[in-house]
């Protein structure tokens, strides 16, 4: 049972700017420049996002791969 005053657990939202919606999809990325090859870095996309976010990425070649959104990441993972 939640309390009334207690902080309710948060949905993820889609990483768009100025998006609301729930996450759906979990875009992997990495900037070569930046991040070894085995790094990745997500961004979390609505059904509406997900082609423009992955478009974003994938032109400047930093789209590893795109995931069905399945629940909060584990510790450790960003």
């Amino acid at each position: 049972m939640l309390l009334p005053d207690a902080p309710q657990p948060q949905t993820p939202i889609c990483s768009a700017k100025g998006c609301r919606a729930d996450a759906v999809w979990v875009l992997a990325w990495n900037n070569p420049k930046l991040h070894t090859p085995d790094r990745r870095k997500t961004w979390l996309a609505c059904d509406e996002h997900r082609e423009h976010l992955s478009q974003f990425l994938g032109v400047r070649g930093f789209l590893k791969e795109v995931l069905p959104f399945t629940g909060p990441a584990a510790p450790g993972e960003d």
